[in-house]
């Protein structure tokens, strides 16, 4: 049996006239993230643990920004692609723990949508999923409202 764990941080800049979308949740808020896809800092943070922890590169390899079928994509159609890859190449996903780092919105009433949101994607249960999240008390670029940044780790099974 091998036992592996993956590492996965994202970032993504706020910005005017796009939905704020984490973990799969549409969350009201005056700003939304910029990036190619629906870019959910949250489940880019996951997908780049999972395909590290399985050796498989990163998500940039598997969903190039240069690739417009990935333009405003929802992110969890990637994380299901990531899940797949990862069940033919033999690894069971054991656990995953996750924390957003954003100075506002609030994410406490959204994090256990985001959790069953990422389980359901992956076929694993419910509370094989953590979300925190957390402000960086006003400082750096998160602290001032400038954008949101997420990290993930996860434990897979061969």
């Amino acid at each position: 049996m091998k036992i592996r764990t993956g590492i996965g941080y994202d970032v993504h800049r706020l910005t005017q006239n796009r939905k704020l979308i984490i973990g799969g949740v549409n969350i009201p808020h005056t700003q939304g993230l910029q990036g190619h896809s629906d870019a959910d800092v949250l489940t880019h943070a996951i997908m780049d643990a999972l395909l590290g922890a399985a050796g498989l590169g990163d998500i940039g390899q598997h969903f190039p920004d240069s690739d417009n079928k990935y333009k405003d994509i929802p992110s969890l159609y990637m994380l299901a692609d990531v899940g797949k890859l990862l069940a033919k190449e033999g690894w069971t996903i054991s656990n995953i723990d996750s924390t957003i780092i954003v100075q506002a919105p609030k994410l406490a009433p959204y994090r256990g949508d985001m959790a069953l949101n990422i389980s359901k994607t992956l076929g694993i249960p419910p509370s094989a999923v953590n979300v925190k999240a957390t402000t960086e008390e006003g400082l750096g670029f998160t602290g001032a409202g400038q954008g949101i940044a997420a990290q993930a780790v996860c434990l897979i099974i061969q």
